[in-house]
C-alpha cells in the first residue's frame, strides 16, 4: 500500500522546510504502509518553488509539483491526477491537524472508504480557535445540509481529507471549482455518487497566521452551493448513465 501526504502550497516560504521536516518525523516510524510527501506548489511569488525544489533534491522521500495557476483544488488535481498511489491524505501546510490522524485515516480508507473527511465538528474532536471562525464554520456546514440534503460529513472545508484515487478520480472532472470550495464540490459529488464518505474526529489546532480570505471565500462558497443545487445531481446521473 502506498500512500501520498500532499500539502497544497501558496507563499509559504517561512513555514515549507520546518512543516516538511514535522511531517517526516512523525511519520518516521509508521509502519503498514509506504509513504512519500508531495508538495504542490500553485503559483507561489515568494521562493516556496525554490525551498520546494530543494526539499525535492535533500530528502528521498519528498517529491515536488509547481502549477503557474493559484488554487488550492488545482493542486490536489494535478496530485491525485499524477500519483501512482492506492491512497492519498492532503493536509495544509500548518499542519494545524494533529498528525496522528494520518494513520488513523489511511486504515479508514484501507476498510473500505472512498473519502475521509477531518471533522472539527465531530463530539469527539478537540479544537481551538476563535469564535467567529467556529459561528462562521457551523453555519455554513448547516447551510450544505439544507440546501443539498446531504447526510455523510459534517465539515466540508476542514483542511485534512483522504482520498482513495482509484475511486475519485474520475469525479475530478466533474469538480468545476479549483480553488477553496473545491473540498465541499468533491464531497457532495462522491456522496450523489454513492461512495463511502466518512468523518474522522481530529484534534486541531488554529492557525493565526492563515492566508484565508474569509469574505472571499464565503462569496465563492456562496456561489458555489447555489451551483451545485441546480447542477450536482444531474452531472452524477449523466456520468452513471455513461458508464459501461
Amino acid at each position: 500500500m502506498t500512500v501520498d501526504l500532499v500539502i497544497p502550497v501558496y507563499n509559504e516560504a517561512s513555514v515549507l522546510e520546518a512543516s516538511v521536516a514535522r511531517l517526516a518525523a512523525a511519520m518516521a516510524d509508521c509502519g503498514g504502509f509506504r509513504w512519500r510527501i508531495v508538495v504542490v506548489d500553485n503559483g507561489s511569488t515568494d521562493q516556496t518553488e525554490s525551498i520546494g525544489r530543494r526539499l525535492a533534491r535533500q530528502r528521498p522521500e519528498v517529491d515536488f509539483l509547481h502549477l503557474d495557476e493559484k488554487g488550492r483544488g488545482r493542486a490536489l488535481r494535478e496530485a491525485w491526477n499524477e500519483t501512482e498511489a492506492e491512497f492519498s491524505i492532503y493536509m495544509d501546510v500548518d499542519l494545524s491537524t494533529d498528525l496522528a490522524a494520518v494513520g488513523r485515516a489511511v486504515a479508514m480508507l484501507d476498510d473500505g472508504a472512498d473519502v475521509v473527511a477531518g471533522s472539527r465538528l465531530h463530539a469527539e474532536s478537540h479544537i481551538t480557535r476563535c469564535l467567529k471562525r467556529e459561528i462562521l464554520s457551523r453555519c455554513y456546514n448547516r447551510m450544505i445540509r439544507h440546501a443539498l440534503g446531504t447526510r455523510t460529513f459534517d465539515d466540508a472545508q476542514c483542511g485534512f481529507k483522504g482520498v482513495r484515487i482509484e475511486t475519485v478520480r474520475p469525479l475530478l472532472p466533474l469538480v468545476v471549482n479549483q480553488q477553496w470550495f473545491f473540498d465541499t464540490e468533491l464531497l457532495v459529488l462522491a456522496e450523489y455518487a454513492g461512495m463511502t464518505v466518512r468523518t474522522l474526529p481530529i484534534t486541531w489546532v488554529e492557525d493565526r497566521d492563515t492566508r484565508v480570505n474569509i469574505p472571499r471565500t464565503v462569496w465563492e462558497d456562496l456561489r458555489g452551493l447555489a451551483r451545485l443545487r441546480r447542477t450536482a445531481r444531474s452531472l452524477i446521473r449523466d456520468r452513471n448513465a455513461r458508464s459501461p
